[in-house]
């Protein structure tokens, strides 16, 4: 069976990378490796997500989680420019937390772990703010039960972000957390990316 960037012990020969990436004139620099999510660069979408969510988390929040983390960008880089929020980063795939510790240490990030979970899984406590870069992939009832595990693990007045293509199904992935939160805002949108926003009342 192929391998896929979701998969729990990737069985594909390890190819490791390191790619470097500005992010609000900060350079950060990962190290990446075959079997993970967009291992030569940081995608359009995570990138969009980043540069949008950094200006928009609420000023009180303190819990941020990362779903999906991959190999780190968005919770190593949300850490960075947060540094009294504490940040856990998640992710099913093993070799994408092997490669998140690294890429912590390798950014001097000390307020960030990283803990290998399906989906929320092996995720404990609520949460001020929840991010994703969700494994579209994966299909739809694996995105869509980020979603609800979302609201599950979402304190009061926390907020869920994700980034989703349009031609990848934005569309009914905003129907759907509208219907799992009541709400549901599109705060970004560039080249047929939507980052959308929802808020736990």
């Amino acid at each position: 069976m192929t391998d896929h960037y979701f998969t729990g012990e990737p069985s594909s020969e390890y190819i490791e990378n390191f790619i470097e990436k500005e992010i609000h004139g900060r350079k950060f620099g990962f190290h990446t490796s075959s079997g993970v999510f967009s291992r030569n660069t940081v995608d359009f979408g995570t990138m969009l997500l980043i540069e949008t969510v950094t200006g928009d988390i609420p000023a009180a929040a303190t819990e941020i989680l990362d779903m999906g983390c991959g190999y780190g960008p968005i919770g190593i880089s949300i850490a960075a420019f947060n540094g009294m929020r504490r940040v856990k980063m998640a992710d099913i795939n093993e070799r994408a937390i092997e490669l998140s510790d690294k890429n912590i240490k390798h950014n001097r990030i000390s307020n960030a772990v990283a803990v290998k979970s399906d989906g929320f899984g092996n995720i404990t406590g609520n949460f001020d703010v929840i991010i994703t870069n969700p494994p579209i992939r994966a299909g739809k009832k694996t995105v869509y039960s980020i979603f609800a595990g979302a609201r599950d693990h979402l304190s009061k007045d926390g907020v869920f972000y994700c980034v989703i293509q349009k031609k990848q199904g934005a569309e009914s992935a905003q129907k759907e957390l509208q219907r799992i939160f009541g709400n549901c805002e599109t705060i970004n949108r560039k080249s047929g990316y939507r980052i959308f926003k929802s808020t736990m009342k």
